[in-house]
């Protein structure tokens, strides 16, 4: 069997992308080896069909934590020998292009996003600078490249002459039969839920503002599953405004049950902002993960977002981030006439919007290293 050794700098737990991508490469016949990282609060992983490994570093963030990551990805690799390097993301680039190039073996890039024009880098002009330098260096070299959607394609074109292959984040058509009640997580049986979930919760992703607009809807609860930077800050907006029987905070789950808990609930939220090059043109995978559960969903006006919800008909569009304009939307998708539309738009578009389509791009391009 070919040897495909797939790095992730996650702890591998909830990042269902790369999950899907190392599934589908054990089904096209190589023998799969994936690698990251497990951080003190790492849930544990469940059975899959592919080799996993985690590395454990004594720091977990900050700029010696790459430097660490870096160096222990690099021996890794040295150590492991594969027929195809797979590399997600920059922060994992450097060492599978060196030990790709040092065993002439192909490598092959996935960019989840923009990564130099993220919010934690575009104020932060010297490490920024430093991520770009290396991006600049070595991906006009690359021959295989996906992303997430045609808008990052479009940019990676014009910044360096490369189209990537498009494969988006998006559900296997789920055929399990386990039900979960709303009894059975308490979870409010006699009220309208309003979920928000997400693996980042983080500065300009709009989760501020879906708290503060609680205060303007009755008979519904707001539901955060997830984690991220400002999930301790929401927590203390929420006791601050006297929202904490409106908000229920839960921490985050394994995509396999966090897809019983969306199919819970009414309507899905997902706000993020136009602040950066980055946000504009994301695509988050939680609003097909909406799809898939059947629930309608509020987005904010981002491209990309936006021409799913409005091609499939699968929610409203917030024009603003206002929490009084989040709040009016909500209470009329919760009201509409349409309610029942979006649902079975959203059955019907889960039968086009499925892995099991969006797969064909990555056997195409991996067949050739058989």
């Amino acid at each position: 069997m070919k040897k495909a050794v797939v790095s992730v700098i996650n702890d591998l737990v909830t990042d269902q992308r790369v999950h899907k991508t190392c599934t589908t490469l054990h089904d096209m016949g190589f023998d799969v080896t994936l690698v990251g990282r497990r951080m003190r609060n790492s849930l544990p992983l469940a059975d899959r069909v592919y080799s996993t490994f985690r590395m454990k570093l004594s720091v977990e963030k900050g700029v010696w934590f790459y430097f660490f990551f870096q160096w222990r990805l690099l021996f890794f690799l040295l150590k492991n020998k594969a027929d195809v390097y797979v590399s997600n993301d920059l922060d994992t680039l450097w060492p599978n292009y060196l030990v790709s190039k040092w065993r002439k073996k192909p490598l092959v890039y996935d960019a989840h996003e923009i990564f130099t024009e993220v919010p934690e880098l575009v104020n932060r002009k010297f490490k920024q600078n430093i991520w770009k330098r290396l991006e600049k260096k070595i991906f006009p070299k690359l021959k295989f490249v996906f992303t997430v959607n045609e808008s990052i394609a479009d940019w990676y074109e014009n910044e360096y002459g490369i189209r990537p292959n498009v494969v988006r984040n998006i559900p296997r058509i789920n055929s399990t039969s386990r039900q979960l009640t709303r009894k059975e997580v308490h979870l409010p049986e006699n009220k309208k839920i309003i979920l928000l979930q997400g693996a980042g919760i983080n500065v300009h992703r709009g989760a501020e503002e879906a708290v503060e607009a609680m205060q303007f809807i009755d008979n519904a609860i707001l539901l955060i599953i997830g984690s991220g930077d400002v999930v301790p800050q929401l927590k203390e907006m929420a006791e601050k405004e006297h929202l904490e029987g409106k908000i229920i905070f839960i921490d985050k789950l394994p995509p396999d049950e966090l897809r019983l808990w969306t199919k819970l609930c009414d309507i899905g939220l997902t706000l993020d902002k136009d602040t950066n090059i980055n946000y504009r043109f994301s695509l988050p995978n939680k609003i097909f993960d909406y799809i898939h559960a059947g629930i309608p969903a509020l987005s904010s006006d981002l491209i990309e977002v936006k021409k799913i919800i409005e091609t499939y008909n699968v929610g409203r569009v917030t024009p603003d981030h206002e929490p009084e304009t989040i709040a009016m939307c909500l209470r009329e998708m919760l009201s509409s006439p349409e309610f029942s539309l979006w649902k079975e738009n959203a059955k019907k578009a889960s039968h086009e919007l499925n892995w099991e389509k969006e797969e064909e791009q990555i056997r195409k391009v991996y067949s050739q290293f058989l």
